[in-house]
């Protein structure tokens, strides 16, 4: 018996599968950061949680991918034309972060801040997950973008401020992140998983 085509393009399962590698990597460095800071029990429960979820993320991933050639090719020229748009966006807007984080580092260094380091980082991840949800159309993304830069403030004014100790606040700020690409993670499974199920989704909502 034949399958019955997909109506969902090839490249947007292949997209969230690629999206689940990046949460799972993401995941694990933020999970790892904040776990510096903790001790016994509690950073076997931190390690083993999160760890569980990063397995979920690529197990996904991997599923996807296997099955994404029951999608059928991108054949419009659209929405190849679209597709290429948002590909060139998206590398802007990666490209962006990556210099941000660069710029950001080496000035709170060169002030004689080396402690905002995480935080700083934090704040431009969250500040381009904005742009991020423009592109792709995700309402996720500004939640997420809000979350995110919320954390990476709080982190910066408690540094400043003396108000937690150094290995706290990096806890704080590492646990929060975590949770933010885990959000992400798991609102990348569900797509996944309505694709696969051909529920009517929007292909441009997880396409990354």
């Amino acid at each position: 018996m034949e399958t019955p085509l997909h109506k969902i393009p090839r490249v947007a399962i292949q997209s969230v599968a690629t999206g689940l590698l990046l949460m799972a990597v993401f995941t694990t460095v933020w999970a790892g950061i904040a776990s510096g800071s903790l001790n016994s029990d509690a950073k076997y429960f931190e390690i083993a949680f999160f760890s569980t979820l990063v397995i979920g993320f690529i197990g996904s991933s991997v599923y996807f991918f296997s099955v994404a050639k029951r999608f059928p090719v991108l054949s419009s020229d659209a929405d190849k034309a679209r597709g290429k748009k948002d590909g060139m966006w998206f590398g802007i807007i990666f490209g962006g972060e990556g210099l941000g984080i660069f710029i950001a580092v080496n000035l709170v260094i060169n002030l004689g801040h080396p402690d905002l380091v995480i935080p700083v980082i934090a704040l431009v991840v969250g500040l381009h997950f904005y742009p991020m949800a423009k592109l792709f159309k995700r309402t996720l993304d500004y939640y997420i973008a809000t979350w995110s830069t919320i954390i990476a403030i709080c982190g910066i004014v408690f540094t400043l401020n003396k108000t937690m100790e150094p290995a706290h606040i990096i806890l704080f700020v590492g646990i929060g992140m975590a949770f933010s690409t885990t959000c992400y993670g798991l609102y990348m499974m569900r797509t996944g998983i309505n694709y696969v199920k051909r529920t009517p989704i929007d292909v441009q909502t997880a396409v990354l």
